[in-house]
């Protein structure tokens, strides 16, 4: 009699077979790129810089020699993963591009090609594997950005025509190298959101966009996102664990990272300057610290080296349409991962458009307009009657669009370090009188804090620095003794209403304001082009206002060696300071109510009608 015998197989064969299985399984997912040897290209004798790669990579140039191969005679990068770590980086490459290769145009077009693999096992973690991509130039961003002659080489390498400055909105080329610029970085940042939000749109995040990462091609002309090695997925999370709106708000907190990568990229663009390490920390721990990033003008203009080899033309660039660029900036680097701005409304920002391009904007960036062009005009420090007329008017419709009329608004957004920046009132000077003792006013800051209890109450201290000139040369020479005025003050906070008075007989609502100071913000916000904006039909009888309820001041003084113990020129240099600076910096119970408030500019009227504004500064400032 004959047994069968059992069909069974040895633990040894059974782990062979796994194994084998598993590695054909993983060759399956891989069957989308090549599987290329070593004998199929021929490794160039150099690598160029801007292809460097990590300390667990090693990158060579190569060509393709596989006639058989699509790929023959095409230029192509070998970078081979040495640690664990970076082998998975590699293979995550190879397995997002699955799914960003279905739309070939964009992908070709955005993303850096993945072309294949060299391994000779993909289940041992101690074969070498190597990732062959594509050659997309020798330079990545940051490198062609650290040449001193980067603007008209970035400019041959892309090959600006009337056609390609039609894609952002532009008509021309040439011109001005400030314009040059801001053209390029439109062209330049258009492409990078293009690309990132393509990334997105397939559900991943890049989670490294850096300009090391990025590299623009001299065939297309396009910016290229980098490897996708550690791209993650929106919905990794198990959905049996967590819940949709979990899922949501994943997706939301990963895009809002790639959006700030995304703004410190524009950041080191417009602002080379930043392309410095030590400069670079500073900006980084100004937000790291909990900074408003509206307020990044104020900080980098000290922060900033006003001659630098740059010239400041970030600057400028971002000063440009009423201060679009800053707008932008601050949008793309909100704290609040949920406060930051998509790629396609990025896209649609007036900043990245050309002139060609008509782009209605926000009730937000009309505001944020407004406040810029009030900040440019004052700090030309040229006071004519043309300057005074329209800083008056642009106070005034800002007011009449404040963001937070409530006092529970107040409450958070009052406190802070304020530079006091121009007064409607009075504006006396040295010029044209001759003062027992000349000063020169340096800065005036108030400073608001919140008093524990009552909770509506705070604490306003104004700190003004002046200087003693005592010499006779002091048109020319401003040395001389410091000093310091601080006057101390608290307030409580109270809703209130600000009335405007419409008798005939009344030449202005505010007598230092100018007399058509209404009429002039009725014509505008009537215009084709506010009403759309702007739903005000005529300048309303009141306005919200934060009613501030003064107490009694405490005034301090003190000058600097040798002039500290010589009273009578102390008296005098106080009586200057008080003819030369606003009175209401001076007695701070002549401030009565605050009519505008937003994250970077403050709005103060005194008890007669003046406006005093202010600009939100650090302590980094």
């Amino acid at each position: 009699m004959t047994r069968s015998l059992p069909n069974t197989l040895s633990p040894l064969e059974s782990e062979e077979d796994a194994t084998l299985s598993s590695s054909d399984s993983l060759e399956d997912e891989f069957s989308h790129v090549t599987k290329f040897e070593m004998s199929d290209f021929k490794i160039r004798n150099r690598v160029s810089i801007g292809l460097g790669g990590r300390g667990d990579e090693i990158v060579f140039e190569a060509m393709v020699t596989d006639p058989h191969s699509p790929l023959y005679k095409t230029r192509v990068v070998l970078r081979q993963l040495i640690s664990a770590r970076a082998k998975r980086r590699g293979r995550r490459a190879i397995e997002v591009l699955k799914r960003l290769a279905r739309r070939k145009l964009m992908y070709h077009s955005y993303s850096m090609q993945v072309h294949g693999y060299i391994s000779s096992s993909m289940i041992d973690e101690n074969s070498p594997f190597t990732l062959v991509h594509g050659h997309h130039g020798s330079s990545s961003l940051r490198h062609w950005l650290q040449q001193s002659d980067w603007l008209p080489t970035l400019e041959a390498t892309l090959s600006l025509d009337q056609e390609s400055v039609r894609r952002v909105g532009d008509d021309t080329i040439g011109g001005p190298a400030i314009s040059r610029q801001l053209r390029l970085i439109r062209i330049l940042m258009r492409d990078l959101l293009i690309g990132v939000n393509y990334v997105h749109s397939h559900g991943l995040a890049h989670t490294e966009l850096r300009l090391e990462n990025l590299h623009i091609s001299a065939v297309d002309k396009h910016i290229k996102v980098g490897i996708l090695g550690n791209a993650a997925d929106f919905n990794e999370a198990d959905p049996e664990d967590i819940t949709s709106d979990d899922n949501m708000d994943r997706r939301r907190m990963m895009i809002a990272f790639d959006m700030r990568c995304v703004g410190f990229i524009m950041a080191k663009m417009v602002l080379r300057e930043l392309m410095d390490p030590m400069i670079f920390a500073k900006f980084k721990a100004f937000l790291t610290k909990g900074n408003d990033p509206s307020c990044l003008r104020e900080f980098l203009l000290h922060a900033v080296n006003r001659n630098s080899s740059a010239g400041n033309f970030g600057l400028q660039i971002l000063d440009r349409n009423w201060g679009a660029g800053w707008h932008l900036l601050s949008l793309l680097l909100a704290p609040k991962p949920l406060d930051r701005i998509s790629c396609l409304n990025a896209l649609r920002h007036p900043f990245l458009c050309g002139p060609k391009w008509r782009v209605t904007p926000s009730i937000d960036l009309i505001r944020w307009s407004l406040g810029s062009t009030t900040v440019r005009i004052a700090e030309e420090y040229i006071y004519g009657q043309q300057q005074r007329s329209r800083l008056a008017h642009f106070v005034e419709l800002m007011e009449m669009l404040n963001p937070y009329p409530k006092p529970k608004h107040w409450l958070g957004l009052l406190p802070g370090k304020w530079r006091l920046l121009y007064c409607t009132g009075r504006h006396i000077g040295l010029t044209l009188r001759q003062p027992s003792v000349r000063v020169l006013i340096g800065e005036a800051y108030l400073s608001v804090s919140k008093v524990s209890k009552p909770n509506t109450t705070f604490s306003a201290v104004s700190h003004i620095s002046f200087t003693v000139m005592a010499g006779q040369d002091w048109a020319h020479d401003k040395s001389g003794v410091g000093g310091k005025l601080q006057v101390n003050s608290f307030y409580r906070l109270r809703a209130g209403r600000r009335l405007y008075l419409k008798e005939e007989t009344t030449t202005s609502i505010f007598p230092l304001a100018t007399p058509d100071a209404q009429a002039s913000v009725l014509k505008r916000i009537s215009s084709k082009k506010w009403r759309k904006a702007i739903p005000i039909n005529e300048v309303p009888s009141s306005l919200s206002v934060a009613k501030l309820v003064s107490s009694e001041i405490d005034v301090m003084m003190s000058l600097n060696e040798p002039l500290s113990g010589n009273m009578e020129v102390a008296q005098k240099a106080l009586q200057e300071v008080r003819t030369q600076i606003p009175p209401e910096m001076f007695d701070l119970s002549k401030i009565v109510c605050g009519t505008y408030v937003d994250s970077r500019l403050l709005v103060l009227r005194s008890v007669n009608g003046s406006a005093l504004v202010f600009t939100r500064c650090t302590n980094d400032s």
